[in-house]
């Protein structure tokens, strides 16, 4: 059984359509990523399978049943969702953040548990922020702020986590940061991870299965080594590039071509004169 898959789906806002009958299977215990150009519908789709975005047509399925038609308690404890650029209210602290995820286990007749506390805190130790539990999400540095974001995603304790570019805005040393985690999750307790990113190179790093979407359908999926060419890129990105082998990952490594400062400025020859 796959963890999430789309049957005919379309997706759009008002007569726009975005998507339009794409059929989808997400690999259940994997990190799938989906890539595009702006505007190909990548952050709709994740929308949609959150159940976020009714579809015009077609449907979501969850472990085998339409997420339409689950409990919407039911679909919180099987899935998670991290949307782009999430706010917190001022002076929500670190601990109090990550305690919402358990919002989807509390009843009139069960209130917070051992198991409730045991998730908070097994969630801020996996993202290193037990020390930072007190204090408030605003006050944290952007890698710090998007790590507690991520923890209240795991104290909700779904096996499938959603997220909507959880690298944005961070810098490069802090979105390996997040990746790496992400990956560690995956690897330790084969959460299935679905992303969209924007990086192209990193999409092949990390990812097991990779989904580029073009023209309101998939254009291709599977492995990155496996799919992702200059004729993918120059379709899905409109963009010329060379693609060679990671020299550290083996992944494909994306070397768009375009202006920039050429170091051999001078012919070899004349490097030696003075």
């Amino acid at each position: 059984m796959q963890a999430l898959e789309a049957k005919s789906l379309t997706l759009g806002y008002g007569e726009s359509i975005i998507i339009d009958h794409l059929d989808l299977e997400i690999p259940k215990g994997k990190i799938t990523v989906f890539i595009g150009s702006n505007g190909c519908g990548k952050s709709t789709l994740l929308r949609s399978m959150a159940r976020l975005l009714k579809p015009n047509d077609g449907a979501v399925i969850l472990n085998g049943h339409e997420i339409a038609k689950l409990p919407t308690k039911e679909v919180a404890k099987n899935l998670s969702m991290l949307p782009q650029g999430p706010i917190a209210p001022e002076g929500l602290t670190v601990l109090q953040l990550v305690k919402q995820g358990r919002y989807p286990y509390q009843t009139w007749y069960k209130q917070w548990s051992e198991q409730d506390e045991a998730m908070v805190r097994k969630a801020l130790e996996d993202t290193r922020l037990t020390e930072l539990a007190d204090r408030t999400v605003d006050s944290l540095s952007g890698g710090q702020r998007q790590r507690a974001w991520i923890a209240m995603t795991l104290a909700q304790g779904t096996d499938t986590i959603l997220l909507d570019e959880p690298t944005t805005y961070l810098d490069v040393t802090h979105q390996i940061e997040i990746l790496d985690l992400l990956y560690e999750l995956n690897e330790k307790e084969q959460r299935t991870i679905v992303m969209v990113l924007h990086d192209l190179n990193l999409a092949c790093r990390y990812a097991h299965h990779v989904v580029a979407l073009q023209n309101k359908k998939v254009y291709a999926q599977g492995k990155p080594e496996t799919i992702v060419s200059q004729e993918l890129v120059k379709d899905v990105f409109d963009m010329e590039c060379q693609i060679i082998s990671c020299p550290l990952f083996g992944a494909p490594l994306c070397i768009p071509y375009g202006r920039g400062r050429n170091q051999l400025m001078f012919p070899p020859e004349k490097e030696q004169i003075v």
